[in-house]
């Protein structure tokens, strides 16, 4: 049986490199769930491949879910072909569960980009290194070499809370200030001065 043997990248991290190993016959779904856990994901995000050029354009785009149906029912702007504001994509789209590795690895030197949480994107540069042979298929996917991790998302549930106390005072603080301004605005003015002024007869 037939594996194949990737380099993976993160950029935004100088030092972060993994080796990774997948039998040639698995799905992208199973290799996604791999990179999470290799990679040290975290959160349960939308996660997409994409088949590029050495150039790293994107030429095939894997989705974790089939997202056309939902295109088709959303009401999008209608754009010309050769407008560059157009945000839809022309690329072949695949699902991950029904795509197999063997059939989009094409490249002696093929390029992936494995993208995780849209909202927060994280993009990973996946390198095809070879292909190998195996007699004991149970040992894949595997992780031969791993450096660097990534930066911990800082949860606001997390952060420390301020204290009710303190929290409490500056409220009063601000408060007072408030009054103070408008007791220093209102100096002076008195509403019965002017009761008989008539705006339009007295000018």
């Amino acid at each position: 049986m037939y594996y194949y043997k990737f380099k993976v990248f993160y950029d935004e991290v100088e030092d972060f490199v993994r080796d990774v190993d997948v039998l040639a016959n698995s799905n992208f779904e199973d290799f996604h769930l791999f990179l999470y856990q290799c990679l040290g994901l975290q959160g349960n995000e939308f996660a997409a491949f994409s088949i590029c050029d050495q150039k790293w354009n994107k030429q095939k785009e894997i989705t974790l879910m089939d997202t056309s149906e939902d295109e088709e029912m959303a009401e999008a702007p209608e754009y010309d072909d050769e407008d560059s504001f157009s945000t839809k994509s022309q690329l072949p789209r695949f699902v991950m569960k029904d795509s197999i590795l063997k059939d989009f690895i094409t490249d002696p030197h093929q390029h992936i980009l494995y993208e995780y949480d849209f909202i927060d994107p994280k993009t990973f540069y996946i390198e095809f290194q070879k292909v190998a042979q195996t007699e004991k298929p149970d040992e894949f996917p595997r992780c031969t070499f791993q450096k660097g991790t990534l930066p911990t998302r800082i949860n606001p549930k997390n952060m420390p809370q301020p204290d009710v106390d303190e929290a409490s005072l500056l409220l009063d603080e601000l408060e007072d200030e408030d009054d103070d301004f408008n007791d220093g605005f209102n100096d002076g003015y008195n509403e019965e001065d002017y009761s008989d002024l008539n705006e339009f007869s007295d000018f």
